[in-house]
């Protein structure tokens, strides 16, 4: 049989976000893949420097993505912070890895519900996404919004969280980990659901630190490879972080990975809310920021680089992002050939690629 190029994206019922590849095929194996990207660009680097003051800078940033939108607020505030000489409380630091935590839940518990969706599991699909409704409700009780956050301020945070709103977070994060763990059995004991993701695009040790793959994709092939054990900017092990590692490298160990974050950070939240320090949640800011500096922070999907320059202006004078889909896209290439076509929607989505951060 000869061979049959076969378009995947940009619009295509398994891809959340577009993104387009292109692969040559031979008797349903892809030999050749091109892969084609920036459907969803913004311009939001450039508006970072000409139409927004430092000031409105989270705001912005929150929007290069829906999904991590509090990483990137999160990010520049940091970043923002240094530039200023600004030093916050330690209530301000837990509350905000408190949001930051609660976000990565909502954002693995949706990458693993697609995977499911993918391989043909409906209802499992289901059953993934109304368990993260649970921490949805948690995330709209403290900040307001489902998704847009804008909950990182430069010198706090903006709404603090009573007892009340603590406990109601404590009583979902327990039902929401007793139903994670029912999910974490079926994806354990399922043998058509293991046919489908084990041993389907392997990522070796050796190859994803060739690659430099940034996240649960490094993770899930034993990489050690974690911002928030390797820089302080928040004092994520004072709560019970522990970084989770798989070693099988496929789709399955992907989602794994990805579930064993999502108990740990379950963990973490809980011990904020049970050991939240006094404090008020702003502190006071004045002057302007001025210098330049890095900032890597850890997104749902893997390490998240922002480079900012200031000159002591309302307006910055260069942001720079480096999202970690950017570093993801690389290997996935790789993955795709010696694959059969069929497994190609379970090795995209097992990388929850998100375009919008990498396009901005």
């Amino acid at each position: 049989m000869g061979k049959i190029v076969v378009p995947f994206g940009s619009q295509h019922v398994a891809l959340p976000e577009p993104i387009s590849f292109l692969f040559d095929t031979e008797n349903e194996i892809i030999t050749k893949v091109e892969a084609h990207i920036g459907y969803v660009h913004r311009g939001i680097e450039k508006a970072a420097i000409t139409r927004f003051e430092y000031t409105q800078l989270p705001y912005l940033t929150a929007r290069v993505c829906g999904l991590c939108s509090i990483t990137h607020a999160g990010a520049v505030v940091h970043g923002i912070e240094k530039l200023m000489d600004i030093e916050v409380n330690k209530r301000i630091d837990y509350l905000r890895m408190l949001v930051v935590e609660l976000d990565r839940i909502h954002s693995h518990m949706l990458a693993n519900g697609h995977v499911a969706e993918v391989v043909g599991y409906e209802n499992l699909f289901m059953q993934t996404f109304r368990a993260r409704e649970d921490v949805m409700d948690v995330l709209e009780r403290i900040t307001g919004n489902r998704v847009q956050y804008d909950y990182q301020t430069i010198g706090g945070v903006a709404r603090d969280i009573d007892l009340e709103t603590a406990e109601f977070a404590k009583k979902k994060l327990k039902k929401l980990k007793d139903n994670v763990l029912k999910v974490m059995e079926f994806h354990d004991s399922d043998y058509t659901f293991g046919l489908k993701t084990k041993g389907v695009g392997v990522i070796s040790k050796e190859m994803a630190a060739k690659y430099n793959t940034a996240g649960p994709i490094a993770r899930a092939s034993g990489l050690e490879t974690d911002v928030r054990a390797e820089f302080d900017y928040l004092p994520f092990e004072e709560v019970g972080y522990k970084m989770q590692l798989r070693h099988e490298g496929d789709v399955w160990a992907r989602n794994m990975v990805r579930f064993d974050e999502v108990l740990n950070s379950i963990e973490m939240c809980e011990n904020i809310l049970d050991n939240l320090p006094e404090g008020e949640h702003q502190v006071k800011v004045k002057g302007r920021p001025k210098g330049e500096t890095v900032v890597r922070v850890e997104a749902p999907r893997g390490e998240c680089f922002y480079y900012l320059k200031a000159s002591g202006k309302k307006v910055m004078d260069r942001v720079r992002i480096r999202v970690p889909t950017y570093a993801n896209i690389p290997i996935l290439k790789e993955l795709f050939l010696g694959a059969k076509y069929s497994d190609a929607q379970a090795i995209v989505l097992s990388f929850d690629p998100c375009m919008s951060c990498t396009a901005r």
